[in-house]
């Protein structure tokens, strides 16, 4: 049996899967707030004890880098620690993966209706790949062949600075700047980012929710966006998408990722509809002296939200 973890600053999701004619097979799946808990430690043990289950091997996937096999979560007050977590599980040893890494172990999984085609490009096998994935905070990473498999590689790359393509971006930086020391990729390409956005287009127009901080204005901006409720949420949502085709653009050209570009991310799904549209593609193309290049490099969305859970779970049933 093999334990495996999806850990995000919103929610964690556990998974007991058992290997049957050699695929991985989800027996249980349980999800939790992360915010209510004190630690990984506290949930695992919670899930543990409902379900009875004793893993043989565990592995994580968890939003943050893991360094010296610790990770201090980005956008929760944990410290998750991989030697505390074998102990407690009674296992040799738990894989500890970056959020983007375990996606990246999942997406060789994956069938034809756990993606969807944004834009078709032309294929090339075993060069690099990248994936992008906007949540609670943005993740980055790097695939590479390695001869017999498609290797992750975890990046921080979220946290760079916001580059900026248009004078509407630029005036959303100055609107950013002015309110933080940094302006990086994330604050825009998040949840948080759709609220700011709609401030900087309408300052004035204040939806339930916005002055509340227990509650996030996300969902309610993106369900009136996609419903055509609300003129300046959909004017909202569609200039994040634009940046975040251009952050994609960005993450492949740096990595001559001629593989392609996986889309991961619970907001991707959530605001599909929108992603369809080409605004994505368009940004992700428009990049100097490289749209050839880039008009070659397929472009795709990760439909299943449990690519990363598989994917944990796919790294440690390699160390049972």
């Amino acid at each position: 049996m093999i334990l495996a973890g999806d850990i995000g600053g919103t929610k964690t999701n556990l998974g007991l899967f058992e290997e049957r004619e050699g695929k991985l097979v989800k027996v249980v799946h349980e999800r939790y707030p992360s915010r209510e808990h004190a630690g990984l430690e506290e949930i695992v043990s919670a899930f543990l004890k409902q379900t009875g289950a004793k893993p043989t091997a565990a592995g994580f996937g968890i939003a943050g880098p893991v360094v010296d096999y610790r990770v201090h979560t980005g956008n929760l007050p944990w410290i998750v620690d991989g030697a505390t977590l074998a102990r407690m599980l009674g296992v040799a040893k738990v894989v500890l993966l970056n959020d983007l890494e375990a996606c990246g172990y999942g997406i060789p999984l994956m069938g034809a209706a756990d993606l969807e085609t944004l834009y078709a490009g032309t294929p090339s096998e075993k060069t690099p790949r990248v994936i992008i994935a906007a949540g609670t905070g943005l993740g980055e990473c790097l695939m590479f062949w390695t001869g017999s498999q498609f290797t992750p590689m975890a990046t921080e790359a979220g946290h760079a600075d916001f580059a900026p393509q248009t004078d509407q971006h630029a005036d959303l930086w100055k609107f950013i700047k002015a309110r933080n020391e940094f302006v990086s990729a994330e604050m825009v390409l998040s949840g948080r980012g759709f609220q700011t956005i709609h401030e900087f287009l309408k300052p004035d127009l204040i939806h339930p929710g916005f002055d509340n901080p227990s509650v996030d204005p996300a969902p309610e901006i993106t369900r009136r966006a996609l419903a055509n409720e609300c003129p300046v949420c959909l004017a909202a949502v569609d200039l994040w998408i634009e940046i975040y085709g251009s952050e994609a653009g960005n993450l492949t050209v740096r990595n001559v990722a001629r593989g392609g570009i996986y889309v991961a991310g619970g907001i991707a799904v959530k605001i599909l509809p929108r992603l369809r549209d080409g605004r994505f593609v368009a940004a992700a193309q428009h990049k100097e002296k490289m749209a050839d290049f880039l008009k070659a490099v397929p472009i795709q969305v990760v439909l299943n939200e449990d690519c990363p859970l598989i994917g944990a779970a796919s790294a440690a049933r390699a160390t049972a």
